[in-house]
């Protein structure tokens, strides 16, 4: 019965996971002049992408006066901004294939301005860049983000959204080192006019569109931002981590320069079908018309709160937010998440008094369900880091890149197989069990990434310490509540340094855990054994839902690490441990441990297998941002 439970919730939780994955249906044509029609804007994707468009050729300049009609025709007052180039965008244009020389080294904005009722009020701004890679027609990056506004607009006008002067930024050069936004924001005169800006990019050609970077100071703007969870198209997908992660990557967008300035916004961008990313496979038709939906309903619904508002958001204290499932965006001040780290206290002090009286659980149980959740994450590290050499080498330049972005849904399903394989092994006592073939197979794993991988010492560290727990006898919990109460505890522990150094980012735990220590609390009332069906029904229910957010920000993470950090994937497994642990049959099953075995197999194949199905070709170096 427990074994039907545990495998029936995991089927719940990645249907129910998969299903909050998927983008909006696009409007027709003949939507309402109101909306936003994802299958209009094609009509416009298909016109700026028809070939590849980067600075120095006739297609780009084509494009361009093709963009200046529209604005023109939407009563806009269209005019050109030319710059000169760096020579660093110059040197890399030309090491791309391209042709700096026939422009007169100069990048050209395109700009429109659509004046407002209130002239007082400061404008609006939305920004995409026109420009595409030497060899890529760009329908995602970036004709997806200019096409969306200009449907946007067009909707503004129909909802006589009106107040505000709204200004169109297509800027040049993003491609070779943001120079059009450079140019704008460094010599325009509408530069500090800018009261707010929605910047639209893509990386890849589909999935949800993702909120993923404000202005500094960002409370104010997730609290304008935040009603789009009921009023866009398929809700919105954000998290106060991917802007936290964002802000310390090297990448870069046109927002970056504004935001530097202290200009608020808003960043969107998709993810998914990532092998798109700067390809000659950026065409229309393989463009998923939901994200194009999904982007331009955001934008519209953004648009339209802050066209008719008295004033724009400023700058403010930050906030922690994460959206739940798209439709319901929690947010609150930092400081909140140590009361939540408090209140899950309490619920795991509730059911360690009823598993004391009941069960006479030990000290040393509790510690075992530690040293299980430390074992779990430093395993998942280091075999998923092993698992991912198959697909491809660890470091990566130029076309190697863009090589493993083709195999990037490869490499997704062999880690989550590599996670639900440990998962597997740990639930059915196997960690216990077969403890020596366990710790020397991750000793020879580690001396494998060590040597072949050049892996630092953080994976050596990791591959030590899973070899050392395998093989260390009384390591392994072997009792219910030990194991579940001593992972809640671990991410306890977890949750408070991260609450302490990146409060940003301390959701990820604090909120599942607080979920987890409920469900516990229930479990202890109800049935304090754990031994009778009523007391897994809460971490079953808790399973479900929390285990299926988790994996939603899996695959987000996944998209935006997973080439070179794979192993962010266990963290989520190890968080998602904190809803199945009780659902583990009571004497272990040695089925899971099969079903486990099997799934690293199948990971080991599909990581090796994704070099023959996605082979590396010699074709042409891209620009990278």
């Amino acid at each position: 019965m427990r074994l039907s439970i545990l495998l029936g919730c995991l089927a719940l939780m990645f249907g129910l996971a998969a299903l909050t994955l998927q983008t909006p249906s696009p409007r027709p044509v003949d939507a309402p002049a109101e909306a936003f029609s994802a299958h209009r804007a094609m009509v416009d994707i298909r016109e700026i992408s028809k070939a590849p468009h980067p600075l120095g050729t006739a297609e780009h300049i084509r494009v361009r006066e093709y963009l200046a009609g529209r604005l023109a025709d939407l009563g806009f007052e269209v005019s050109e901004q030319t710059g000169d180039l760096t020579i660093k965008a110059v040197q890399r244009l030309k090491r791309e294939g391209g042709d700096a020389a026939s422009v007169g080294y100069k990048a050209t904005n395109l700009i429109g301005i659509r004046q407002g009722a209130r002239p007082d009020l400061p404008p609006l701004m939305l920004m995409a860049h026109y420009d595409t890679t030497v060899h890529s027609p760009g329908a995602g990056d970036d004709s997806t983000g200019v096409a969306v506004i200009l449907e946007t607009v067009r909707a503004l006008g129909a909802r006589q959204a009106k107040d505000r002067t709204l200004i169109v930024l297509l800027t040049d050069g993003e491609e070779i080192g943001l120079e059009g936004a450079r140019i704008f924001f460094a010599e325009h005169e509408l530069a500090k006019a800018s009261g707010f800006i929605i910047n639209l990019e893509a990386r890849g050609g589909g999935g949800r569109v993702h909120m993923f970077e404000t202005g500094k100071g960002d409370g104010p703007t997730i609290g304008a931002f935040s009603p789009l969870a009921l009023a866009a198209d398929g809700g919105v997908t954000s998290t106060s981590i991917g802007s936290y992660l964002y802000d310390r990557m090297p990448n870069g967008t046109d927002f970056t320069i504004p935001r530097e300035m202290g200009i608020q916004g808003i960043n969107l961008a998709f993810l998914d079908r990532a092998y798109q990313y700067h390809s000659p496979e950026s065409v229309p038709e393989k463009l998923d018309i939901g994200s194009v939906q999904h982007m331009g309903s955001q934008t519209l619904e953004m648009a339209t709160r802050l066209m008719g508002a008295d004033a724009l958001p400023a700058s403010g204290p930050s906030q922690v937010y994460a959206d739940v499932f798209g439709r319901i965006l929690l947010v609150h001040p930092p400081v909140v998440g140590w009361v939540l780290l408090a209140l899950s206290l309490v619920g795991l002090a509730f059911a360690i008094y009823r598993a004391r009286n009941v069960t006479a659980l030990r000290p040393m149980q509790v510690v075992q369900g530690m040293l299980d959740g430390v074992w779990f994450i430093a395993a998942s590290l280091i075999l998923s880091h092993g698992v991912r050499m198959l697909a491809g080498p660890l470091s990566f330049r130029g076309e190697t890149y863009y090589t493993l972005l083709h195999r990037l849904p490869w490499m997704e399903a062999a880690t989550a197989l590599v996670v639900l394989a440990l998962t597997f092994v740990l639930l059915s006592g196997g960690r216990a069990a077969h403890r020596r073939v366990l710790g020397y197979g991750f000793a020879l794993v580690t001396l494998v990434v060590a040597i072949i991988g050049k892996a630092g010492p953080v994976y050596i560290g990791a591959g030590a310490v899973a070899a050392v727990l395998s093989l260390w006898p009384g390591a392994a919990s072997r009792s219910l509540w030990g194991g579940w109460i001593g992972t809640l505890a671990l991410a306890f522990i977890l949750g408070c340094a991260l609450q302490r150094y990146a409060p940003p980012v301390a959701l990820i735990i604090v909120w599942p855990l607080l979920l987890a220590s409920v469900a516990m609390a229930i479990s202890a009332w109800l049935s304090p054994s754990l031994s009778e069906l009523r007391g897994l029904i809460a971490p079953a229910i808790a399973t479900i839902i929390g285990g299926a957010w988790l994996m939603g920000y899996g695959h987000f993470v996944f998209s935006a690490l997973g080439i070179s950090v794979p192993g962010a994937l266990g963290f989520i497994g190890f968080l998602t441990l904190m809803f199945l642990r009780p659902l583990v049959p009571a004497r272990g099953d040695h089925w899971l441990t099969v079903i486990g075995a099997t799934c690293l197999l199948a990971a080991v194949g599909l990581s090796a297998g994704s070099q023959l199905a996605e082979p590396a070709t010699k074709t042409v170096i891209h620009a990278t941002k």
